[in-house]
Order: C-alpha cells, then structure tokens, then sequence
C-alpha cells in the first residue's frame, strides 16, 4: 500500500496541513500550476494581542504565473514578519528553542522564490520539529500530462499510488469513478475537531500557522495533531519548559 498526497505548497501552513502530510507516504509538491493571489499560497494567520492578523509575502498581484514561478522582489518583508513573530510570540512557553530556526529563515537566508521559501519551511517543520518521516517529491519529477483534475490523477498513478489521500475541498472536481478505474482509492482527509492547547491571546483559535501550536506546546505539538486519535498520552506541555 501507497498512500499518495499531491497539493500546492503554503506559507508556514496550519496543523492540518501537517496533519494530511503525516497522513501520507509520500507527499507531493504541485507548484507547476496556477498561481493563486490572496491565498494560502503566500500568507497565513498569527495570533497577536490585537487578534488574529496576516503575514503575507510580497509577491505582486499578477495571476499569470505558476506556483513556482512567483518571484518575491521586496526583502522588507523577512524583517518584518520575523519582528511580528518574535512580537507576538515571544512570551510563549517554547518561543526561544525555535527562534534560531526563525532567525536562519528571516535574518541569515534571503528568498527570491515563493516556492522554494514555502517547501523549505514546510520540509523542515515536518522533519526536524513534528518528526515526520514521510518522503517528498515534486509534480515536475514524474511523467503526468493532463490538465486540473486529469493531472492530479495522472500524478497520484505515476508516483505509484495505491490510495490517494485528499482533503475535502477536492471533492467539487476529482472522480472517484475515474481513480477507482485507476486501481486507486481515493480517500477524503476530513479535519477533525483537534484539541485545545493553552494559547496566548484568546479567545483560541484553530485557524493559524503551525508555528502558534509550537511556540505553545513544543516538543509535544505532533500529539495535538494526530497523536490524539491514536491513544497516544496526552504530554505534560509543561516539560521541557
């Protein structure tokens, strides 16, 4: 059995995006497609005192681009959004033990590509921080011809899929006609209600990056996502501290 994910890459995306990659034996990066503005491709949530706000990456509002072609031209913003992180977060249990993370990302590397920034963040938070030993691939590393829905099809047969594992936004256009005539199962991620932890700023919020639930809980955050559901003790948050 090979359970397949293929979607676009995010800005330092939330939990359940780590959760579905989790989910996964091999996950695949599709950034050889539209470029969507105003989407999590380039932003996502922070909690602050003032409540919830954006960081988003200056990428310019032109919709003629692939993902991976998104060229980010204003080095400001790496200041910028490190300074709101360290601002929001830096009374928060585990803030320290990755601000050197957050300072080799801000302060000491300088982004040009919004794919490449995205994938680095989102394969070193899976490896280093959740633990997550699921391989990663691109979409331009296999033979997929097709457009939208035949694409992905093409991609999940091509990298070898058994199962192809999707969140449910995908079920408006994939068929599950044309997968099950594949050999492939097609299998819908739902979200489910993941637990509270103790968060700065309330009321709590669900919807904001993954880096919120490890500046809070640390070391224990992979509970908070999946551990849960398996049976998994809940962590004393408070070690480590």
């Amino acid at each position: 059995m090979k359970r397949v994910v293929v979607n676009q890459s995010s800005y330092i995306p939330w939990k359940g995006y780590f959760d579905l990659i989790h989910d996964a034996d091999l996950f695949v990066f599709y950034d050889d497609v539209q470029f969507t503005v105003r989407d999590w491709r380039s932003r996502n949530r922070i909690k602050t005192p003032q409540g919830a706000i954006w960081l988003t990456v200056p990428v310019g509002s032109d919709r003629n681009r692939l993902v991976c072609d998104v060229v980010i031209t204003d080095a400001g913003w790496q200041k910028r959004h490190f300074e709101s992180l360290r601002h929001s977060y830096s009374r928060a249990p585990y803030f320290r033990d990755y601000e050197p993370f957050l300072r080799e990302v801000y302060l000491e590397r300088r982004w040009n590509n919004l794919s490449a920034l995205n994938q680095f963040l989102i394969r070193r938070i899976a490896e280093e921080f959740l633990g997550i030993r699921t391989l990663f691939a691109q979409s331009t590393e296999f033979n997929a011809p097709g457009r939208k829905a035949d694409r992905i099809l093409a991609l999940a047969k091509a990298a070898g899929a058994t199962t192809y594992l999707s969140g449910p936004a995908a079920k408006a256009y994939l068929d599950p006609a044309a997968f099950s005539a594949a050999g492939i199962e097609l299998q819908w991620k739902e979200y489910p209600a993941y637990p509270e932890y103790p968060q700065l700023h309330p009321p709590f919020d669900h919807a904001v990056t993954v880096l919120d639930l490890l500046f809070h809980v640390g070391p224990a955050a992979p509970w908070y996502i999946w551990g849960w559901r398996e049976g998994s003790p809940r962590p004393d948050d408070s070690l480590g501290q």
